[in-house]
């Protein structure tokens, strides 16, 4: 065999595994292809298509042949879980509210937008008990209210009370987690209670509760899943995996709204019916961030900024965004 020949051979195997690798919706990136890794992946309460993979086994199947392990670690909200990959204890991030990644940019994190579940306006709201004197959210004026910081609820609030022609200011915050929360409302320690689903549909279907608003018409309720700049650089091939099993398991929960109720009701400790409310107002299409997409997070800086929330004003689109496919 002459040695151009074997030249021509060697080529047509590696465009062959490369042709496979694409194929799969696995780019590999150079040098990395048979590397270990453990990848620490963080999630919350709320991360329904990560939890439904998780106990699927879905995302350690397929990451499998790309020598990569996951290690899980959960968390009450989304701004300690971005606190956590902006410190170096996490490579990639399950969906957060669309205001968390602003925290952490003005933090000075170095964060790779991964992907974007499409807006759920509905899946968080502004609750008080059913027999409050509080009517609308302008009667808001002077009252506590809890919420968990940076979460999506928090701009909500912000954008609700702007819309009745209040401040920030205008109102007792209490930052508490979705569990204190409940239990703070539940006791009238607080007037009023800014949650998201499922703990949103929780608290309507098991306590007399009255929505004062949502998030139509006020904040899209954008969700995003997000990466280490400095692991979406070294193993964009794990990326691919599962922007690719995300976009796959959005669909089936939409489409089997009744099964992924049943599969993550033991899991959640939430009655099947509850999580079947939640899903429904949850969008669960997931597509990629583009630059154009982000029109709404620098919005959101801004309020935070002006309500002097945020130690500095930030550019939404100094960030990166993956490109799944590319």
């Amino acid at each position: 065999m002459t040695t151009k020949s074997m030249i021509s051979r060697r080529t047509a195997i590696a465009t062959l595994g490369a042709v496979a690798a694409f194929g799969s919706g696995t780019v590999l990136a150079q040098g990395t292809a048979t590397r270990p890794v453990t990848v620490r992946l963080g999630y919350q309460k709320s991360s329904t298509l990560i939890a439904v993979l998780k106990v699927q086994g879905t995302l350690e199947k397929q990451l499998a042949p790309l020598n990569a392990t996951l290690s899980w670690h959960e968390f009450t909200s989304g701004l300690p879980l971005l606190e956590a990959l902006n410190l170096d204890n996490l490579d990639i991030s399950a969906d957060v509210a669309d205001t968390v990644p602003v925290f952490a940019q003005a933090a000075g994190a170095d964060l790779t937008f991964l992907a974007q579940e499409a807006p759920s306006p509905a899946a968080q709201a502004i609750v008080v008990r059913e027999d409050s004197p509080i009517r609308t959210v302008a009667d808001l004026k002077g009252k506590k209210i809890g919420f968990a910081k940076a979460a999506g609820v928090h701009y909500l609030l912000i954008a609700a009370l702007d819309k009745a022609g209040l401040s920030f200011k205008d109102i007792e915050p209490a930052y508490l987690t979705p569990a204190d929360g409940r239990a703070a409302f539940e006791k009238g320690a607080i007037d009023a209670w800014v949650v998201w689903d499922p703990f949103l549909s929780a608290a309507q279907r098991q306590s007399k509760v009255r929505v004062l608003a949502d998030g139509a018409g006020i904040a899209s309720y954008q969700r995003y899943y997000l990466a280490r700049s400095k692991f979406a650089k070294a193993r964009p091939d794990v990326l691919h995996v599962v922007y690719a099993e995300l976009e796959k398991t959005g669909k089936w929960v939409k489409q089997n709204s009744k099964e992924a109720a049943a599969l993550l009701s033991p899991v959640w400790g939430l009655d099947a019916a509850t999580l079947e409310q939640a899903n429904s107002r949850r969008s669960y299409a997931v597509r990629p961030v583009v630059a154009e997409g982000l029109a709404e997070q620098q919005r959101i800086a801004d309020a935070f900024f002006s309500e002097k929330l945020l130690p500095k004003k930030i550019n939404a689109l100094d960030v990166a965004l993956f490109k799944p496919g590319a």
